[in-house]
């Protein structure tokens, strides 16, 4: 079963290397998608594919990189991404 979630990922996450490690994570666990930085200082993700690998990467996030603080991780229906890449997109 395939799983496309958008996230919203909140706390000291800009900053900190948070896209470049959501995508080496993402590509590890085999999960499309892509991630941005928000205006209002959150990082912003769509994830898509085979549900466990879905959820490890979901269960990463709320850890992040080193140097991240991640105070909440949100979860919406997502629809699934054009390519099979994950993708650092531009701040949006």
């Amino acid at each position: 079963m395939t799983l496309a979630l958008l996230l919203a990922i909140e706390g000291r996450v800009q900053g900190v290397g948070y896209r470049d490690w959501m995508r080496r994570q993402a590509r590890r666990f085999g999960v499309a998608g892509w991630v941005r930085n928000r205006p209002d200082g959150s990082v912003q993700a769509l994830v898509a594919g085979p549900t466990d690998s879905v959820r490890r990467l979901i269960a990463a996030c709320h850890r992040g990189p080193l140097l991240a603080r991640v105070a909440r991780v949100t979860e919406t229906p997502g629809a699934a991404p054009e390519t099979l890449d994950f993708e650092r997109l531009a701040d949006g």
